[in-house]
């Protein structure tokens, strides 16, 4: 049985960083699951777009689809942008919705890398305050998932966690850096819960100028990469008809 087709869906840029980004990490999904097929499909500013590769797929007589949202929180576009594009997918297609990538331990042992990565040492852990820095959202679900994430990395020993926000919500980056100044951490870092970057993650880097360390994007990290197909397979058993066995290891 071939397995279902992966269908990536990532926002799109004016910023050609955006898509190379997603470009890399897409790359990086196929070296780790060699004969899956994985399609990119941007909803806007990068082509292809999602409506289009859909109907390509179609064409070629593809049956099933795993539509992966390349996103941290179930916010506007995982609830209504992705699909409202889905229901317009030509009919012979079945197409199951997977979830977004966050929230996962994974991801937070990448955040953790990329700091040490930036500079910062395991001993520095118990005295260094973090700012959790994520583009924003209007939608209350997608805050209180960045502040419970906040809470969980806490708790594996950092002097302070604290959420904030590049738009739509407050704290701003800045203003979280100032707070954990206040708070008596010996040194702040900045994580920033994006997966590439653009116009919001450049505003997260400008507010974090106070900061001691700033962390890299997500980007392509072997452990967005592993959860990505974590998504890939719940989703996948769920397909009427589809055995997950079929995809290998």
């Amino acid at each position: 049985m071939r397995s279902p087709v992966l269908l990536v869906i990532a926002h799109g840029s004016r910023d050609p960083r955006h898509a190379a980004t997603v470009h890399a990490l897409v790359r990086r999904v196929r070296a780790m699951r060699p004969g899956l097929r994985v399609e990119t499909g941007f909803l806007d500013f990068n082509i292809p777009s999602v409506q289009g590769v859909l109907e390509s797929l179609a064409d070629e007589g593809v049956r099933d689809v795993v539509a992966l949202p390349l996103l941290l929180t179930r916010a506007f576009h995982a609830k209504a942008d992705i699909p409202a594009v889905l229901r317009e997918a030509p009919p012979r297609l079945r197409i199951r919705q997977a979830e977004v990538l966050g929230p996962s331990p994974l991801l937070l042992s990448a955040l953790e890398r990329q700091l040490y990565e930036a500079g910062l040492s395991p001993a520095d852990k118990s005295s260094t305050g973090v700012v959790l820095a994520s583009a924003g959202s209007t939608d209350p679900e997608a805050i209180a998932v960045i502040a419970d994430i906040a809470r969980e990395w806490w708790h594996t020993g950092w002097c302070a966690v604290r959420p904030a926000f590049a738009s739509a919500s407050l704290p701003r980056t800045e203003d979280a850096v100032r707070e954990l100044r206040a708070l008596g951490c010996e040194r702040v870092a900045v994580a920033p819960y994006v997966i590439a970057p653009g116009f919001l993650p450049d505003r997260i880097s400008r507010g974090a100028s106070a900061a001691d360390v700033l962390g890299d994007v997500l980007g392509p990290a072997p452990e967005v990469t592993r959860v990505l197909l974590d998504r890939y397979d719940d989703a996948v058993s769920m397909l009427p008809g589809a055995r997950l066995e079929a995809l290998g290891a």
